[in-house]
This record gives C-alpha cells, sequence and structure tokens, in this order.
C-alpha cells in the first residue's frame, strides 16, 4: 500500500513538470522504483533525483527516464533496444509497454545486478546481454524502437542500421561539453533524419566492456 502511494506520488511529481501519456503512467505506477536503488539510497527512491550507482554510473532522474520513454513514442511497439542498461529502471518500465526489451550493458556488475533485478520482480520480457552497446544487437535486428541511454558525440552506423524502417531512435547527444540534447531520429525509407527536443545530461558512453 506504502509502495503503491509512493509510486502515485512519483507519478504526480514527475507530471508537475511533464505531462505523461496513459500508458507512461501506467508503467510507473506498476514498477517498484526502490528495487533498482542501491541500499544507501534507498529513502530517496521516489524523489526526482539521479542516484550513484557502481561502477560511477548513475540510476537516472525519474523525470529524465519519463521523458526519454515518452519520446520514443512507443504505442503498437514491439521490440525496443536500449543500450545502458544501468540499474536496470529503465528496462523495466520499457517492459511494461513493450512486448520485447532488449537492454545491453558494458559492465557486468551492473548487468548481474540488473538480471537479479528482473528475476525478483517476475519481469520475463527483458533480454539481457554484457556487451559494448554500440554494436547492437544483431541476432534480434531490426528493433523497432532504439533508446541510447548514455550522452554520445555521434550515433554510430551499426545502430541505424538496426532499425526498422519508420522506426525511431532517441539518445542523448554532446553537442559540447556539459551541453547535451535528446535528440529523435527517424528512419523513413531508409533515410535518417532528426530533432532536438531538449537539453539534458547525461553520463557519456564508453566504448569496450567492463568486468
Amino acid at each position: 500500500m506504502i509502495k503503491a502511494r509512493n509510486r502515485q506520488n512519483l507519478v504526480n511529481e514527475i507530471e508537475q513538470h511533464f505531462q505523461l501519456d496513459e500508458h507512461v503512467k501506467e508503467a510507473f505506477l506498476a514498477v517498484d522504483r526502490e528495487a533498482f536503488v542501491p541500499n544507501e539510497f534507498k529513502h530517496l527512491s521516489y524523489k526526482l533525483d539521479a542516484l550513484p550507482l557502481a561502477a560511477s554510473q548513475w540510476i537516472s532522474s525519474p523525470l529524465t527516464v519519463a521523458k526519454m520513454t515518452q519520446h520514443l513514442e512507443l504505442g503498437g511497439v514491439d521490440s525496443v533496444l536500449e543500450v545502458g542498461c544501468g540499474s536496470g529502471y529503465q528496462a523495466a518500465i520499457l517492459s511494461n509497454i513493450c512486448r520485447r526489451v532488449f537492454t545491453i550493458e558494458r559492465i557486468d556488475t551492473l548487468l548481474k545486478e540488473a538480471k537479479t533485478k528482473f528475476s525478483q520482480l517476475e519481469i520475463y520480457n527483458i533480454f539481457t546481454r554484457f556487451d559494448d552497446g554500440q554494436r547492437g544487437w544483431k541476432q534480434y535486428a531490426p528493433f523497432e524502437r532504439i533508446l541510447f541511454s548514455a550522452t554520445a558525440k555521434e550515433i554510430p552506423d551499426v545502430l541505424f542500421e538496426q532499425l526498422a524502417e519508420g522506426g525511431i531512435l532517441i539518445a542523448p547527444v554532446e553537442e559540447a561539453e556539459n551541453y547535451h540534447i535528446i535528440t529523435r531520429f527517424y528512419k523513413k525509407n531508409g533515410r535518417i533524419t532528426s530533432e532536438t527536443i531538449e537539453q539534458c545530461l547525461f553520463v557519456p558512453v564508453l566504448d569496450g566492456t567492463q568486468k
């Protein structure tokens, strides 16, 4: 009961800044953010703050997760690829909206923790991979949507190749130092176009994997 109230309060707080579509709101009400937050920060689980994770990573602010989710335009979408699993919270939100979520993480300890949480929460439509997400996941491509969960100076061509025709890719793009823009890319007739949405701040994408 208390957790349900906390989630409702979180949705209310998000909506003071950003109006949620109904399917996004329902996903936030369904997912226990506290399960994805490190023990020492549990008391901050339902605040609109980004919180530290292991390996110098962060769990994004719920407001940022809400915006990235909604900007993906997920109505009726079957498959989404997430580059950068992190805590797993974003993937859990996506799993309540899409039939299949494919998420890649380059830091092994983070991925193992996220997989444990998915199992504990009985989320069975998230598929995980330990790899450099900038390579994508060719085996399951094409993806209707791709979410880049770290800032990049440019998006690797291989990810656009793995984006389905008519698909959308959302990414924070570094325009200048400490100046990142949430950018939405569209694939139509094999061509990529883009539009800028708003300023944001994410951790940078890094190459390779880390045990």
